[in-house]
């Protein structure tokens, strides 16, 4: 039941911080303004969501300009978290008896 929880929260913020890097890449090329108050506000409570997620990340890479990478990286851990872990994690239920 938690495991389900958790990985339900881990898809959830996955999709979150795949709609920022869109909506990231369409305020760069303009398409879509800031300034206008549904999309500053969704790009703020995206903002206020992701951000203590990368701040840690962003410490440890280098700068690359413009590109910002650190994005990939949580994704790159959600995706390990969502698979060997929480497959052990299962495991270790299962065995346990707990599931």
């Amino acid at each position: 039941m938690l495991l389900d929880i958790l990985s339900i929260l881990l898809n959830v913020l996955w999709w979150i911080i795949i709609v920022q890097a869109v909506m990231s890449w369409l305020i760069a090329f303009n398409v879509i303004n800031t300034h206008n108050a549904f999309v500053g506000q969704l790009w703020y409570v995206l903002e206020r969501i992701t951000e203590p997620l990368y701040r840690p990340f962003r410490r440890i890479m280098p700068d690359f300009g413009g590109i910002d990478l650190t994005p990939m990286v949580v994704l790159i851990l959600i995706i390990i978290l969502q698979g060997p872990v929480m497959s052990y994690l299962y495991r270790l239920g299962m065995n346990a008896g707990v599931m």
